[in-house]
């Protein structure tokens, strides 16, 4: 039975209850907490009895440990749980409609999913700060366009990983405050007759409260910031691990093989977190593109907005997991790194720098250099390990205090 059989007579179509069915059994227990408050409520409005408030404080904790609970039949979670409590459950239905009920369930369902991906980025981070501190002082070459630019430490490039997942955290930290608020007492749209007491944290407008999706949407929009990294930090560690760059080597409890080729040993958890970005966009744009055109208050097509949180969660948490060991199990070729950072070239911007030491005008440093450059006369003043303590904060000749501050930072 559904929660709204008594308006419509006779059972629905096959294919149209297949077509309606809600596929959120993850929420079952932010459902049931969400239930729990509401009942809550419903005792301090006289509505509940203390015994029925103990009864529904217990069935609801065995309720959200037993996702066997949940069956075929029931439309949704909402359905199953009010079936599992029996009388009671028709009784806590009171003053509240499945409208406001999944949209407090799913904000807490968010606010666990971005304290999750806090703990993995933090995870993630201090893999990576690990790796930095020792590799703070292993040279090689910094890149613009995929050219050699400078000379740097694998320290100092490793803590521009560190600043991106450090921004993530913000990021989810953000979206879990915009799901603080709680919908409950919004009813379908516009409160109750009942006289329930406001809910901790109440929203201010009951059509808002049912219709508001913007905490899913900024939790999605931090999944795909945070995969836009993810892409990048393994689209380097592909090219480093390459024939062509040789800096890192796999580890291989972190990598796979080829079908076919007997030698290959392939990136795929980097290759795989690169690929899951264009997932994690299309998911954000999803649910941009349900929400856009919907008139307030609530209507159905808000039940697609759990089915790309769930998997943005999963992705989440698995990708920050396999990157971690992966990173942690990487070795480097240090010999590979120096040579490649001892290209004279990359030292010609501290060339021009050494003229304009001298009082020659930038431009005319830089025309001079390039010039030396382009006939193949250019010799370089100094060499790349000079050249990196020479470059303090934010540059790499602040690594070892860079260092000691972001593992202050992540350690609090």
């Amino acid at each position: 039975m559904t929660l709204w059989s008594g308006r419509v007579g006779g059972s629905l179509d096959p294919a149209v209850w297949a077509f309606l069915h809600a596929d959120d059994a993850p929420l079952l227990p932010y459902d049931c907490e969400a239930s729990f408050q509401h009942a809550e409520r419903l005792h301090a409005a006289g509505l509940l009895s203390d015994a029925e408030l103990t009864e529904a404080e217990r069935r609801l904790a065995e309720i959200a440990l037993d996702p066997s609970g949940y069956l075929e039949a029931d439309e949704d979670v909402h359905s199953a749980i009010e079936r599992q409590l029996g009388d009671l459950g028709r009784k806590i239905h009171a003053g509240r409609s499945r409208n406001d009920q999944v949209a407090a369930a799913f904000r807490l369902y968010v606010l666990d999913a971005c304290a999750e991906a806090r703990d993995e980025i933090a995870a993630l981070a201090l893999v990576v700060l690990s790796f930095a501190e020792a590799e703070a002082d292993t040279l090689m070459p910094g890149y613009t366009h995929l050219q050699r630019g400078q000379p740097v430490t694998l320290g100092h490039h490793l803590l521009a990983w560190v600043e991106m997942l450090d921004r993530d955290r913000t990021r989810f930290a953000a979206a879990a405050a915009a799901a603080l608020e709680s919908p409950l007492g919004a009813g379908a749209l516009a409160g109750s007759t009942l006289g329930l007491g406001a809910a901790p944290g109440q929203m201010r407008n009951s059509i808002d409260a049912v219709a508001d999706r913007d905490f899913a949407l900024d939790y999605l929009y931090a999944v795909s910031v945070l995969y836009t990294h993810l892409s990048r930090i393994g689209e380097e560690i592909v090219l480093w691990c390459s024939g062509e760059f040789g800096f890192v080597k796999l580890p291989e409890n972190a990598a796979t093989g080829s079908s076919m080729m007997p030698q290959k040993l392939n990136p795929d958890v980097a290759e795989l977190a690169r690929g899951k970005a264009g997932t994690a966009i299309g998911r954000l744009t999803g649910l941009l593109a349900t929400v856009k055109g919907l008139p307030l208050a609530y209507d159905r097509d808000l039940q697609e907005d759990k089915a790309p949180v769930f998997a943005a969660r999963l992705d989440t948490r698995l990708g920050l997991q396999a990157l971690a060991a992966l990173v942690a199990g990487l070795g480097v070729d240090r010999e590979r790194m120096a040579a490649a950072a001892s290209d004279p070239l990359v030292l010609a911007t501290d060339a021009a720098e050494a003229l304009v030491l001298e009082g020659v005008p930038f431009r005319e440093a830089h025309e001079r250099v390039a010039s030396s450059v382009r006939d193949g006369s250019f010799v370089p003043v100094g060499t790349a390990a000079e050249s990196v303590a020479s470059r303090g904060a934010p540059g790499p000749g602040g690594v070892r205090e860079a260092l000691a501050e972001a593992r202050s930072r992540w350690s609090r």
